[in-house]
């Protein structure tokens, strides 16, 4: 009887494919973003036509909903750590999950991140704004005054502090906790991908970060990009041609030679 083998230098080899492919897109991410020469005073117009939007669209609740939270320092704490703790590790985590478990939503997700991130550099050099907590609005960086955990995880030599919309720290939180929702099996996996967002949305607002408008506009552009994402798919899957899909196994040398002396 025939055996099957693994593929496994070929899982390899595409294993770390991926990885030099994210790691390199994450290293220009942050190289384009921290180089990116930014007037203040220019970041700090938009960020008041920011708040001019939000005032008219009745939005403008980020000092109000800090002052909320600001007495209560186990909430301000976990604000803190779901901003800083909540997107890079979560992030890692979830496209190891999907590399391993789901291929073909790893390769979505992928597409998806690899799309926004590229427009959102775009806008972040083409419409820089000031985040509350640099626009002059009396609000605290909590993040900063209470951890230095986050300059580890992003050093602020590869930051630009203006880069405040679109919010792809929702936009990218959104698109692991779909992925989550997508792909797991047990219930509360499936719960924790929905609340994950809203999660990193409260924080981002909470710890003067970002405007609403901003979490509004990462989330668009994120599910703008899955669209783009799932088209992809699509083409790939008509240059591949119906009924074909790539081998993942191979037959081991010795049934090959077994099959041909039957």
């Amino acid at each position: 009887m025939a055996t099957v083998e693994p593929a496994s230098g070929g899982r390899w080899k595409g294993a770390l494919r991926e990885v030099v492919l994210v790691l390199g897109a994450v290293f220009v991410y942050f190289g384009v973003r921290g180089f990116t020469v930014t007037d203040a005073s220019e970041a700090l117009d938009h960020a008041l036509h920011v708040v001019a939007l939000e005032q008219s669209l009745g939005l403008f609740v980020e000092p109000s909903l800090q002052a909320l939270v600001l007495g209560s320092d186990w909430l301000v704490d976990l604000m803190n750590w779901v901003y800083i703790w909540g997107h890079w590790p979560v992030i890692g985590v979830i496209l190891l999950w999907l590399f391993l478990s789901h291929p073909d939503g790893y390769r979505r997700t992928r597409n998806a991140m690899l799309v926004s991130g590229g427009v959102g550099l775009g806008i972040f050099a083409a419409f820089p704004v000031a985040p509350p907590r640099l626009a002059g609005l009396g609000l605290i960086d909590t993040v900063t005054e209470q951890s230095s955990a986050y300059r580890v995880l992003q050093p602020p030599a590869f930051v630009n502090q203006y880069a405040a919309m679109p919010s792809l720290h929702v936009g990218w939180d959104l698109l692991m906790g779909l992925a989550v929702y997508t792909y797991a099996r047990h219930r509360l996996l499936r719960l924790a991908g929905l609340v994950l967002p809203v999660l990193m949305m409260s924080a981002v607002v909470l710890t003067a970060n970002h405007y609403i408008v901003d979490a509004a506009g990462g989330a668009l552009l994120v599910l703008a990009s899955m669209g783009v994402a799932r088209l992809l798919d699509r083409r790939r899957a008509h240059a591949v041609g119906p009924g074909v899909s790539l081998p993942k196994q191979r037959v081991s040398s010795d049934a090959k030679r077994h099959v041909e002396a039957g």
